[in-house]
């Protein structure tokens, strides 16, 4: 049966230690157009049988990329999962552990986590990885918190090719620091170098940029790393793990810390969380890392075992001293990236990038031979994702292609209102040629209905 869990009594004795007269008194700082207007979806009295058949027909009003042909990205990728992934991350030692707060008799956990740091240093060809983040947005705030400790400056370059959505969580973590942002400029899509150099300073504490951009392109990291000459100033790259494959790696091109998101290693798309945070970085700066560092050790037997090597958040050590205040890491989620990475193994994750690539150039060929659609950034390098520029109404093309059933890509003026008609569409290695065929036919039939959807 539904219940409504406070009584009239229970609310009358809040109401009275709080000092209001009544809950609209309570409320009276939200909009009165955001408060819920006592709509009701359950009825009094209704039986189990009768809710669980009222959230079936709500939940079939959600359409997911089963329904529709996905070629939307932006840091969240529809991507191919085993089978094996679900089944053993549903199995109880796994599904039911939350986090390691008695280490030593969490053997199967650390274990885990320990080959999951391994798997992120080796796609970033970095020397440390811990064990986890809440997404790659908080990864790239609490770098640049690291970043900032580790260098003891007071000025952050932020790239504005990254994500700006990311940006705003970083600017979120950052609110009440008494620290200068700057935004670096960008240049045909990519990080503006000039623009770079010139910022540059002995107040730096970091310069961060994303690999490839929020735009699809491939950065120069070698470039931007020459720039930074001054030894305290850190360099933050924000990484794609599938794209980091088939590019050249963060590591070598002298990136301090690699953070990024996880979801695409095993993590359904799950209407946009929880997701995984991955975050790697040089050995040096270990003391000033965030999270926790499983190492592994042998016991007095010579027994291999695993433990908790580093821990610096403030429930374990001085809160003065603490690097960061998060409060697990993303437990379930590491384990259903280590099982994909383990499934895939080094060569399946590479014929993964290989495929999403191929597959990219093939639609972005194609989409461009259209009249009416042009490269938004010509002779660019891109990995799994592209923009174009959509010379007939951006908008009414995506609405056109929503009602044929594909969810056709991101509008960037979303997040950069000075690109209005550009189009950011991404392929993963799920998209067959007979479906990035039938996105080309319907692109073209609203282009020659003149861009009317």
């Amino acid at each position: 049966m539904s219940y409504t869990p406070h009584t009239e009594k229970d609310i009358r004795e809040m109401l009275d230690f709080l000092g209001y007269d009544s809950v609209d008194k309570l409320f009276k700082d939200i909009p009165a157009k955001a408060r819920f207007k006592k709509e009701r979806l359950l009825s009094d009295g209704m039986s189990e049988l009768e809710v669980t058949a009222l959230m079936k027909e709500l939940s079939a009003k959600n359409k997911t990329v089963d329904d529709y042909i996905c070629f939307m990205g932006g840091g969240a990728y529809d991507r191919f999962i085993p089978a094996a992934v679900d089944h053993i991350l549903t199995r109880p030692e796994f599904y039911t552990a939350y986090t390691p707060y008695q280490p030593e008799v969490s053997q199967g956990t650390l274990q885990h986590i320990y080959e999951f740091q391994t798997m992120v240093s080796r796609i970033y060809g970095m020397e440390v990885a811990n064990a986890s983040m809440y997404d790659g947005a908080s990864a790239l705030a609490e770098a640049a918190i690291m970043a900032l400790h580790s260098s003891k400056r007071k000025k952050l370059l932020i790239a504005s090719t990254i994500n700006p959505y990311w940006v705003r969580v970083v600017e979120s973590y950052l609110y009440g620091f008494d620290i200068e942002i700057q935004r670096i400029g960008e240049k045909n899509g990519e990080t503006d170098y000039d623009d770079l150099k010139r910022k540059l300073d002995d107040k730096t504490a970091a310069v961060l940029m994303q690999y490839p951009n929020a735009l699809g392109i491939v950065e120069d990291l070698q470039q931007a790393r020459g720039l930074i000459t001054d030894s305290k100033t850190m360099f933050v790259v924000m990484a794609d793990p599938v794209a980091s494959v088939l590019i050249k790696k963060p590591g070598e091109c002298g990136a301090d810390i690699v953070v990024g998101e996880g979801q695409q290693l095993g993590i359904p798309l799950s209407y946009g969380g929880p997701y995984l945070g991955l975050f790697s970085f040089r050995s040096k700066y270990i003391r000033q890392a965030p999270g926790r560092i499983i190492g592994m050790t042998k016991d007095t037997n010579q027994n291999r075992g695993f433990v908790m090597t580093y821990q610096t958040r403030e429930q374990h050590i001085r809160r003065e001293k603490a690097t960061s205040n998060i409060c697990t890491n993303q437990g379930l989620m590491t384990v259903a990236a280590a099982v994909y990475l383990s499934l895939m193994g080094k060569k399946g994750l590479r014929e993964v990038a290989e495929q999403s690539h191929r597959k990219a150039y093939y639609l972005f060929k194609a989409l461009t031979a259209l009249q009416g659609i042009k490269p938004a950034y010509p002779n660019k390098p891109f990995v799994n994702e592209f923009a174009v520029t959509v010379e007939r109404d951006a908008g009414g093309l995506k609405a056109f292609l929503k009602k044929k059933h594909y969810l056709p890509g991101i509008l960037l003026e979303h997040q950069y209102p000075q690109k209005k008609d550009q189009l950011l569409i991404a392929v993963t290695e799920k998209r067959t040629k007979q479906e990035m065929d039938a996105f080309v036919r319907d692109t073209e039939a609203f282009l020659k209905k003149g861009g009317r959807s």
